[in-house]
């Protein structure tokens, strides 16, 4: 229904496609990924005719109709929010070429029960009844933005194009739009760096990779084993080139010159010329090994809350709440939409004060909390370099810009304004800032929003190295299941905390779908912090947990050691590399001390390495039978 022939693309000097080829069909699900600023959202552009290519060819089946829904400001006029909703082209957000994809309002059926559909999708989408009638222009932008959502789902189009379509989405939502679209009938094309999304909806994923598109069967998991075996397969392929061009290149250095071979030489370089070059694969999404300044150490209770109750005018969230956070713990909050996950998390913060009961910050305790309008923090008029520079404690250049670069910061980059960012590069820039003088006791809401999946694979390895601890919300399941070691449920005002990881708390609650856990109300499972039938029980209740508390802490201590471990055998072995290639240049030899001085560091760092691989070993092939017994 779609194709896509031969694309190629420039802007501002830099090449994002080239020679792209794609073609979606009626029915598929495809993912289109890649890093910030490869070039999907102008993919997009091109498809919708609202951007043009340099070279090569888009091609739209006859009667096929496109639905659109950008990353974000689409607009509209005085609708109400169900006229947006049952509207073919209501302030439309693909801008005036629209009417090439969709129809003028053409539905089969009549107006009641185009209405009728609307409003059980708009219910999906967290709308109130009161919410119909009213202006959508009065509402906020992710709103007006789900609005907009709605109208393409209640038109159908056979192929819908989605930007980023949960950025605006409550969890409720979510887990309702994902059961929406896993039915739909039409073909969609959708951007997303929400690995749990696409491995539920993704049949196809489509990678933007040095300037192609190149396409992979399955979900998101099965994405990352294909590519993985490709890129050994490619790596290998360009070895046994340079191999192959190094050999051809040694026999015209040698004998160009000389009469007798000059045309066998001549040969060989028109031999290379002749080559299909193999690029080396694109590294810039390997693990960049880093580590960052660590907080100084707290007391054992972290913060505690006790006897609290907050109200927002008459509506009470916590009556009497008592709530203990103890060092080195790493929980997310997780429950219903309106639960007061998020009150909950800004009244440890100290954002919202405490309306009756008390707030007690544990010894040497320092709070830092990230919200999720983090970028408003930010010196516009700075460098990425000085910005991230400017975070309260004197830290050296080079690990700056190390850390920089595992947020994909490199080069160049770090001299840019920050006023000239993306959203997603500015969330990028704080969180890296963060980090860089973290706090003791660390309170993040949403801290995956607006990063791409190698800025979240970055930020799951500092926060592994992490010694503080850590409380956070978020949608994101990998994220969730990568981070952390507890799971406190808050639904009606009442917490359950699980000790335990992401997957003990849906073994325990009984749910099915990690994605339905984050919004489960739990109302139909006894926790850990339930009632028993006695005493006796709940004695037994509680040494249980403590069990499992002390199983689970000594789990996470095993996975924190082997991280450090594995984060020093990168770091040596980068240091012995650059020794190595070092002494093997015969014209270093020139200086007497300084050749000597690195043969001597590089048998230090041999030796340490080799201590640091037993110990590795000894770890994975002892440590965790010990932990997870």
């Amino acid at each position: 229904m779609l194709t896509v022939s031969r694309l190629s693309k420039s802007f501002g000097g830099q090449t994002l496609f080239e020679d792209a080829s794609l073609q979606v069909n009626r029915g598929e699900r495809i993912a289109l990924i890649g890093p910030n600023g490869a070039g999907k959202t102008t993919l997009f552009s091109i498809l919708l005719d609202l951007d043009e290519a340099d070279t090569g060819e888009v091609a739209l089946q006859r009667g096929v109709k496109i639905g659109f829904l950008p990353q974000e400001s689409a607009p509209v006029r005085d609708e109400t929010v169900l006229q947006v909703a049952t509207a073919a082209l209501p302030g439309d957000p693909a801008s005036k070429d629209q009417e090439r994809f969709e129809t003028e309002a053409s539905f089969s059926a009549d107006l009641q029960q185009v209405e009728a559909k609307a409003k059980r999708i708009l219910k999906g989408l967290a709308f109130r009844e009161t919410d119909y009638g009213r202006q959508a222009k009065s509402m906020s932008g992710g709103w007006i933005m789900r609005a907009h959502l709605a109208r393409l789902l209640v038109m159908e189009p056979d192929l819908l194009l989605l930007d980023e379509p949960t950025n605006h989405l409550d969890l409720e939502s979510l887990v309702w739009l994902q059961g929406y679209l896993s039915t739909y009938s039409g073909a969609i094309l959708l951007i997303s760096h929400d690995r749990s999304f696409l491995n539920a909806l993704a049949e196809r994923i489509v990678e933007i990779d040095q300037r192609k598109l190149l396409s992979y069967r399955g979900n998101y998991d099965e994405f990352v084993a294909q590519k993985a075996a490709r890129q050994e397969q490619v790596l290998a392929a360009y070895k046994n080139q340079q191999r192959e061009i190094k050999r051809l290149q040694t026999f015209i250095d040698r004998f160009g010159a000389k009469n007798t071979k000059a045309s066998q030489a001549q040969s060989k370089r028109k031999q290379i010329g002749r080559m299909d070059k193999i690029e080396a694969p694109d590294s810039a999404a390997r693990h960049v090994a880093f580590r960052f300044p660590q907080p100084e150490r707290s007391g054992r209770k972290v913060l505690e809350l006790k006897n609290v109750d907050h109200a927002y005018g008459e509506t009470v969230v916590y009556r009497g709440l008592d709530y203990t956070v103890e060092r080195n713990q790493r929980t997310v909050l997780v429950g219903p939409n309106g639960a007061g996950k998020s009150t909950l998390l800004k009244l440890l913060a100290g954002v919202l004060p405490v309306q009756s009961g008390s707030r007690e910050l544990g010894h040497n305790v320092h709070v830092g909390y990230c919200s999720q309008h983090r970028v408003d923090t930010l010196n516009l008029e700075h460098s990425v370099l000085e910005e991230a520079s400017d975070c309260g404690k004197q830290v050296p250049e080079q690990a700056v810009r190390t850390l920089l670069g595992a947020f994909l910061f490199r080069g160049d980059d770090v001299f840019k304004p920050v006023s000239v960012l993306s959203g997603g590069e500015k969330s990028r820039l704080v969180l890296a800032k963060l980090l860089l003088n973290p706090p003791n006791f660390l309170l993040m809401d949403e801290p995956t929003t607006h990063l791409d999946m190698a800025s979240i694979e970055a930020l799951i390895q500092a926060l592994l190295q992490y010694e503080g601890t850590l409380l956070f919300i978020s949608h994101d399941v990998y994220f969730i299941k990568s981070i952390a070691s507890s799971v406190l449920h808050v639904r009606g005002g009442l917490l359950a905390f699980y000790p335990g990881d992401y997957n003990y708390y849906l073994e325990k609650t009984g749910t099915e779908s990690a994605v339905a856990g984050l919004v489960a109300d739990g109302r139909s499972v006894v926790t850990e912090s339930g009632s028993g039938s006695g005493p006796k029980a709940r004695k037994q209740k509680r040494s249980e947990a403590d069990e499992r508390q002390i199983r689970y802490r000594a789990r996470e201590e095993f996975k924190r050691n082997l991280s450090t471990i594995e984060q020093r055998i990168l770091e040596l072995e980068l240091r012995q590399k650059e020794l190595t290639s070092f002494l093997e240049e015969p014209d270093r030899y020139a200086n007497a001390v300084r050749p000597a001085e690195a043969g001597r560091e590089l048998t230090s760092v041999t030796q340490e390495l080799k201590a640091l691989s037993v110990q590795w070993e000894r770890l994975v092939d002892i440590g965790q039978d010990n932990v997870e017994a």
